[in-house]
């Protein structure tokens, strides 16, 4: 069934134009296999963390900025059902995080210090002083750290997962069987050897949608052909061992309920997702000027996916109150 958020996505991929760029550096040859969205411009920089990045773009150069982080083991297209919706309103930004779709796949450099400094590092590359900010999976953990550390730079948070006042909740061990594959993956050598081989990094996709429509086997080979690229599966790995791993006992240990947020965030968790519980959005004491948080029914782990209809709405909303 194509709901109204479906229709909307295929209206503006019928009906768009190339949009400019935003970095007013000429267009390089782009590879082969790099997916298109008319009215989706891309861009490849190399930042002052030394990063050589691929950047997706699209919107007017002088609207509102809003940054797209991406969660693992996706990319960029993880927002193909959302960036052009956003960009009738914003100058919409998704970039490849260091190690994931296009962007270089360095050997160092995974932890979330790092990935936060190549964030800010886009940022400052592409004069936008201040955006709204949607962050999935362990971008979530970068983007909480970035309304911490930065909170000038980040207008509003839309975090599509769990916020970081977790409280140790009996409940919460029921969703540990589903990230058996984290400790698997974080392993030297077998962690890349298991994301190498497409059946984890399949397994991982197919089993965070809440329906099998949600994500065709074109866009599933998109994710995973490029976890065959030299490096990307140490990457992944590293990525893992690093940030995901250390971040994830940071929140469980209560690492960040002393930190006040400041910035306006919503957090979604999809009704659908295994890995987490609704349980986990409780806000405790006054530790957040503005949060809320919401479940998603209809959604899993891949809520841009299952439900981009409901991501845009709350982006939409967030965002039009800020920015």
């Amino acid at each position: 069934m194509v709901n109204g958020a479906e229709r909307e996505y295929n209206r503006l991929v019928a009906n768009t134009h190339d949009s400019p760029r935003g970095s007013g550096e000429p267009d390089p040859p782009e590879p082969s296999d790099l997916p298109r969205l008319p009215g989706v411009s891309h861009t490849f920089l190399t930042l002052s963390t030394g990063l050589r990045m691929h950047v997706a773009e699209a919107g007017r150069p002088e609207a509102p900025t809003v940054l797209l982080l991406h969660g693992f083991p996706q990319h960029w297209w993880e927002w193909r059902k959302v960036i052009l919706p956003l960009a009738e309103h914003y100058r919409v930004i998704a970039p490849d995080l260091r190690g994931a779709g296009w962007t270089d796949a360095p050997a160092q450099g995974y932890s979330v210090k790092e990935v936060l400094a190549d964030v800010l590092a886009l940022l400052d590359r592409l004069g936008r002083r201040r955006v709204g900010l949607v962050a999935h999976d362990f971008s979530a953990f970068v983007g909480f750290r970035l309304c911490f550390d930065h909170p000038e730079r980040i207008a509003a948070f839309l975090c599509l997962g769990p916020h970081p006042y977790l409280r140790f909740k009996p409940y919460m061990l029921a969703g540990i069987p589903q990230l058996w594959f984290q400790p698997v993956v974080a392993t030297p050598r077998l962690g890349p050897w298991a994301l190498a081989t497409d059946r984890l990094a399949r397994h991982l996709l197919r089993g965070g949608f809440a329906t099998a429509e949600s994500i065709t086997d074109e866009d599933l080979a998109v994710f995973t052909t490029r976890l065959h690229e030299p490096r990307h599966p140490e990457a992944g790995s590293a990525l893992y061992r690093n940030l995901i791993l250390p971040e994830m006992g940071r929140f469980s240990s209560g690492v960040y309920r002393k930190r006040r947020l400041t910035v306006p965030t919503v957090a979604l968790v999809g009704g659908a997702d295994r890995g987490v519980r609704p349980g986990m959005l409780d806000v405790h004491g006054d530790r957040a000027d503005d949060l809320a948080g919401h479940v998603v029914d209809g959604a899993g782990h891949y809520l841009a996916d299952d439900r981009p209809d409901a991501v845009t709405a709350h982006a939409l909303e967030l965002f039009g109150r800020v920015l």
